[in-house]
């Protein structure tokens, strides 16, 4: 729910009175209502009539919330009473990289205090770089009896103590999904606090915490949750732990290994691929924590099944990917490390024709020597043999604009090109020429394109083809690119989806800024940051538009000519009181 739908919704009585009531009997209207799942169709049919508006209030259970600053907890308790499910996002993405200050905000605690009094029967929380205490992990524990789900994705501010709080008190719990947080590992007992009458867990992921854990109480824990379907393990669980908590759990759909390099004895292979072999219903594989070779033909057993293939952990070579992936013929979605090489990705191609999502990341994003990596051959390799590729996140050391050309052409239903050319501002490296044609061919050839991240030596034209051709883009990322602020203004004027634009390093400034004037209150958010944007320029767009909220981070707190990094996004709850000294809220 966006805030906009929000307060559209509330003004949604401003129709005609032919048209404010329905003529659907109410039960009849709930069980259609019942069979809608996105978010923006529920928000959709809520503006149809008052009739619409109320059943879509009182039958709506769950919410999405995009920016936790767009809407207060109030404002949103007041509009839906039945909520058991909230997801919430937090901070902006580039906190992922640093760029935005410690102690910025986003803490869950203000929100879980409204819910205990408003929706004491929830039962599920999905929190995406928020900050949330051990005390809020706690309070959340004592405080929903019938809580059942808790998701944290790059979170900070807690450490496994409040783990050990949910462990004790959630009764109910089936899902505990830790994934990718700034999280304080004080060790593994908090897995020993699971009550041994508890039964009910069926996703349990720690592949992030590093200490060692309980594994007697892990071990006891997995075999008595016969239910438990995704289980997701740290590096410090070892192959011969890992194959006896196989034998208590052949039913798991979802597996996360954890280290795949200790030294087995025969005997101990045969097990491991014995209790693999077992797992019958597998679709999901990842973790394989500094994989060896030597043991990946134990997984074979199981990779007929597989759908997702996740080894960003694993640093395989061309061979060893190659061999594993001549068992996986239904494989939808791959997730690697460049080590892989071109080779690898070739390999890609001739196995996985049923391949919608590629991910490819670096081994070591700063190392500036690359000895490894991949080219455009290994990405036109696998657009030849995956025609039904439409996600892509592709890090690499070069690119030419003949080969996205070629790529999109074998592939033309991306709806997310994320290109990643590790040396900022590189240009074709055959022709030295700009990337701009290649750009251009993916908005031209994808029309039906959602999210595009530009990378490379690229000058305005690139963003005039985003401009003509992109109808359909949602997000845009974009660093170390364009010549001036006509490049910006032909995105703000053509892409008239446009939801969330990231822009970090470029030369574009205040009339660039200013362009979107007609543009930001149908926009979640615009990050801005090392671009030549000015204080005055971020003044002006906070008083032309007082609907939004516009923060300026400094490090220093100083309010000096330069805006160093701008936020700016719609809220209806208008600008936040718990700014940090180094927000200035404009």
């Amino acid at each position: 729910m966006e805030p906009s739908e929000l307060k559209r919704s509330k003004d949604s009585p401003n129709l005609d009175e032919s048209t404010r009531r329905s003529s659907f009997p109410d039960e009849v209207l709930e069980r259609v209502l019942s069979l809608l799942k996105s978010h923006r169709d529920r928000s959709s049919v809520s503006l149809v009539c008052k009739d619409w508006y109320n059943a879509e209030r009182w039958s709506r259970t769950h919410v999405f919330i995009g920016n936790c600053y767009s809407v207060s907890p109030e404002i949103v308790a007041r509009r839906f009473p039945k909520i058991r499910s909230v997801t919430l996002k937090g901070k902006p993405r580039f906190s992922d990289f640093n760029l935005v200050p410690e102690n910025w905000g986003a803490d869950i605690h203000a929100w879980l205090v409204v819910f205990a009094a408003k929706y004491p029967f929830l039962e599920e929380l999905r929190l995406k770089r928020m900050a949330i205490s051990d005390e809020s992990l706690e309070f959340l524990a004592v405080s929903f009896p019938n809580f059942k789900a808790l998701s944290l994705l790059s979170c900070d501010g807690f450490s496994t103590n409040g783990l050990a709080a949910i462990a004790t008190h959630c009764k109910n719990l089936t899902e505990l999904d830790i994934q990718e947080n700034g999280i304080d590992d004080k060790g593994g007992s908090w897995l020993s606090c699971f009550p041994e009458s508890f039964t009910s867990l069926e996703v349990l992921n720690f592949a992030n915490l590093s200490s060692d854990i309980n594994f007697d109480a892990l071990e006891r824990l997995v075999g008595r949750c016969k239910s438990m379907r995704v289980l997701k393990l740290n590096r410090s669980v070892s192959l011969e732990q890992l194959q006896r908590l196989l034998v208590n759990a052949p039913q798991l759909a979802e597996l996360g290994t954890g280290s795949f390099s200790e030294e087995l004895t025969f005997r101990q292979c045969v097990e491991l691929e014995s209790a693999l072999s077992n797992c019958k219903n597998m679709y999901t594989l990842s973790g394989l924590w500094d994989a060896k070779g030597i043991y990946l033909p134990a997984l074979y057993p199981v990779c007929t099944h597989l759908t997702f293939l996740n080894l960003s952990y694993a640093a395989l070579r061309s061979d060893e990917l190659a061999k594993l992936l001549a068992h996986c013929p239904r494989l939808k979605r791959l997730w690697v490390l460049d080590t892989v090489e071109d080779k690898g990705l070739e390999a890609v191609g001739m196995n996985c024709p049923l391949l919608e999502e590629l991910r490819v990341f670096p081994a070591d994003l700063f190392d500036e020597e690359i000895i490894h990596g991949v080219t455009e051959a290994g990405f036109v390799a696998v657009s030849f043999g995956c025609p039904r590729l439409h996600y892509v996140l592709y890090f690499c050391c070069q690119m030419t604009n003949a080969a996205v050309a070629t790529i999109v052409q074998n592939c033309p239903d991306f709806t997310h090109f994320r290109l990643c050319i590790m040396n900022p501002g590189q240009p074709d490296h055959i022709t030295n020429e700009p990337m701009d044609e290649a750009f251009g061919a993916v908005v031209k050839t994808c029309t039906k394109l959602q999210r595009l991240s530009v990378s490379g030596r690229l000058t305005d034209l690139t963003f005039e083809y985003i401009g003509r051709y992109a109808k359909n883009l949602e997000t845009l990322s974009v660093a170390f690119a364009g010549s001036s602020d006509w490049g910006m203004q032909c995105v703000m004027g053509g892409c008239s989806k446009l939801r969330k634009l990231e822009i970090r390093d470029c030369p574009f400034g205040n009339a660039a800024l200013l362009s979107g004037l007609e543009k930001y209150e149908s926009m979640r958010s615009l990050w801005m940051s090392a671009c030549n944007v000015t204080m005055n320029g971020c003044r002006l767009l906070a008083r032309e538009m007082p609907r939004l909220n516009v923060e300026v981070m400094k490090e220093d707190g100083s309010d000096d000519s330069q805006a160093d990094k701008v936020y700016v996004y719609r809220s209806i709850a208008g600008p936040r009181r718990d700014a940090p000294p180094s927000v200035l809220t404009l």
